[in-house]
């Protein structure tokens, strides 16, 4: 529907009765009955006739379908580069195609995971570092799943950007390098996804990015907590920074409280600022798997938004809890200064940021020894950082 017919020139209006005019007196003669007049088509006619006629396109409106097949063209050879011998299909299809391994799962159940990366996509627009990004989504979605004993098989993303103009094909590129070349190392297909034109809808540079993951563990095989017992050690794997979340926060502390750019140098960071935000989240899928194949892993929680406070008692069975002693591990300085910064409570701080621990693994008491020799072969640092108690599924600091 046109705008003109939703709201019509104003000497329509004026044909109109004001609310406010006199009612006619009853002496008054009645008005002639109107003849049944068809309805005006002056609205649209006269319009369309004091304009020359347009010839609207998908790409005046802000959409280049050209451009994003080209972007698409690119796109499609980063992920060819992923593909096995599973993929039946090829990108650009309605739907990836992928046959499962029955003879390595021949008990399969499929375990899958959805995320973004958050407001990290701020810190990455102002310092137009895009080829880590791929791979902060990537890794963490790995995550998710490996921590259930899941193989990753394949992942699909979403990325969103508002009109696509040449640079922004490059950066998209870019993303999807990234994209592919983790996928690669953590040994799963990027099989398909969508990119999306919304004009309009993001500022010029900017993009929204999504992904979903698809993985496979043999049924006796899949790790819930629920094998968890009282006396069970926590052990903590170090992360790499904030990973994927507590951006808005850090963000908030950082650039708006201290003031500070994204390429100055800080002190308390030992690096600068945007350097110690962009460090990419880290994949555990390899010492992951070193782990269950040792048989000695009774649970697994990947420390996200939420921190340990949230994330730990995600797999603890009723009737138990987690102690975890703050003192066990060295809290990294982008933590400690962030706190600083903001005055941030220390409980506000353990339920938003990971401080320093992106996995913990619970392991038998009489099983520590052997984790950490397989942690010390595949030189991993580590920690034991708590112990499982009596208690009601929550995390208790000491």
């Amino acid at each position: 529907m046109s705008e003109e017919s939703l709201n019509p020139p104003a000497e329509h209006l004026a044909d109109q009765p004001s609310p406010d005019a006199e009612e006619p007196s009853p002496a008054a003669a009645p008005a002639e009955p109107a003849a049944s007049a068809e309805p005006s088509t002056h609205s649209t006619a006269a319009t369309l006739a004091a304009h020359p006629k347009v010839h609207a396109t998908y790409a005046g409106a802000g959409v280049d379908i050209s451009s994003g097949d080209r972007a698409k063209q690119r796109i499609k050879m980063l992920a060819r580069k992923t593909f096995n011998k599973h993929v039946l299909s090829e990108i650009g299809g309605f739907g990836g195609l992928f046959a499962l391994d029955l003879e390595k799962f021949p008990q399969p159940v499929l375990v899958s995971s959805t995320d973004g990366v958050g407001t990290k996509l701020k810190v990455a627009f102002e310092l137009d570092i895009h080829h880590t990004i791929g791979a902060d989504l990537v890794n963490h979605c790995v995550n998710d799943i490996a921590v259930q004993g899941a193989t990753p098989l394949f992942f699909l993303d979403y990325l969103a950007t508002g009109k696509l103009r040449e640079q922004d094909s490059d950066t998209v590129e870019t993303v999807v390098r990234g994209l592919s070349e983790a996928c690669r190392a953590n040994g799963c297909v990027l099989i398909g996804g969508e990119t999306a034109q919304m004009p309009g809808f993001y500022a010029d540079g900017e993009y929204e990015l999504a992904g979903t993951i698809v993985g496979c563990v043999n049924r006796p095989d899949v790790i819930t907590g629920e094998h968890i017992e009282i006396g069970d050690c926590l052990l903590g794997l170090p992360s790499n920074g904030l990973h994927t979340n507590g951006y808005s926060l850090a963000r908030k502390l950082l650039f708006e409280v201290a003031g500070y750019g994204p390429e100055q140098y800080v002190n308390e960071l030992k690096d600068k600022t945007g350097a110690a935000l962009m460090r990419t989240h880290r994949s555990y899928l390899s010492v992951i798997r070193k782990l269950t194949a040792a048989g000695i892993v009774r649970g697994m929680a990947h420390i996200t938004g939420g921190g340990i406070t949230e994330n730990l008692p995600r797999i603890l069975p009723r009737g138990t809890a987690a102690v975890v002693d703050l003192a066990s591990w060295t809290v990294p300085p982008l933590f400690e200064h962030l706190q600083h910064l903001g005055n941030v409570e220390q409980d506000e701080m353990l339920r938003t940021f990971n401080m320093g621990i992106g996995l913990i693994v619970v392991i038998p008491a009489e099983q520590v020894k052997k984790a950490k020799a397989v942690l010390n072969r595949a030189n991993e640092r580590h920690c034991i950082i708590g112990r499982i108690v009596r208690g009601d599924r929550r995390v208790i600091y000491n």
